[in-house]
């Protein structure tokens, strides 16, 4: 099998081209290519396939096998690889998701695609605002956002210093959130300009999440803490956030690049 492994801003995925190669257990394959010692290395496995409705078709696998419903960091990478791989011919295109139909605009230097805006569509708020939860004992706030996927978002002070291989995985199981949730953890600094870190569901901790980033900014200009334009800051790097309040959209842009390309043999 052909793949070629990508990465937004330190979100890395295996990408297989569908329109060229069969997959039939994306789950397993999902576990078995995102291991970092014994595998190809990354947060997970996205099969570019095929679609009726749309330019493409994006099917995205947690490294534990789930499957997920939309990757914002993923979903530009997938733009980048249906243009330079010739998929597509034009800037502007459509792409399937279980979260619906996406559409990415892309930015191109020398044939090659280097930044990708998304319409990440509507946000919607899935809890009070705030509302409070209990993890280990300890009081937190949190705002719900769904991009498509749940995100609960929380504010403080300092998250650098922040065990999230512990803690993470007790807020991902809550019993609030039956089908878990991704966590993102958010120190404001100024009203353009807000850092996180982030807890995906199925993943553990991730260099960046392009939903999270949407839902980060979703939340903090909800609670009046920034303004329409956010740039969020990750591990990975930056995305710049964009909530337009006349169409309710929100609009992501950051980077996708290609890492390198390989053939794997699945044992």
């Amino acid at each position: 099998m052909k793949f070629t492994k990508m990465q937004g801003i330190g979100n890395d995925y295996v990408y297989v081209n569908c329109f060229e190669e069969t997959v039939n257990d994306p789950e397993k394959l999902a576990i078995a290519v995102s291991d970092r010692h014994f595998g190809i290395g990354s947060d997970g496995l996205i099969l570019i396939k095929p679609s009726k409705v749309a330019d493409c078709q994006m099917d995205m696998y947690n490294l534990d096998g789930s499957r997920g419903s939309m990757c914002g960091n993923g979903i530009r990478c997938v733009g980048k690889y249906a243009y330079d791989h010739h998929i597509v011919d034009k800037t502007r295109i459509s792409v399937e998701t279980p979260a619906g139909i996406k559409y990415l605009d892309m930015e191109t230097k020398d044939g090659k695609v280097t930044a990708v805006t998304v319409d990440m569509g509507e946000p919607v708020q899935t809890s009070e605002l705030p509302e409070k939860i209990c993890v280990r004992g300890k009081d937190y706030e949190f705002t719900g956002i769904s991009m498509g996927n749940p995100h609960a978002v929380l504010f403080m002070d300092e998250i650098d210093k922040l065990d999230l291989a512990s803690i993470g995985p007790d807020f991902e199981n809550h019993e609030r959130f039956p089908d878990r949730t991704n966590t993102e953890f958010v120190r404001v600094i100024d009203r353009g300009h807000v850092k996180m870190r982030v807890w995906e569901r199925g993943s553990g901790e991730t260099m960046a999440c392009g939903t999270g980033a949407c839902a980060v900014a979703v939340a903090s200009i909800l609670a009046g803490r920034t303004d329409n334009t956010v740039d969020v800051e990750l591990l990975g790097g930056v995305l710049r956030i964009v909530w337009d309040r006349d169409s309710n959209h929100v609009f992501m842009t950051g980077p996708a690049e290609e890492v390198f390309n390989g053939e794997y043999t699945m044992k």
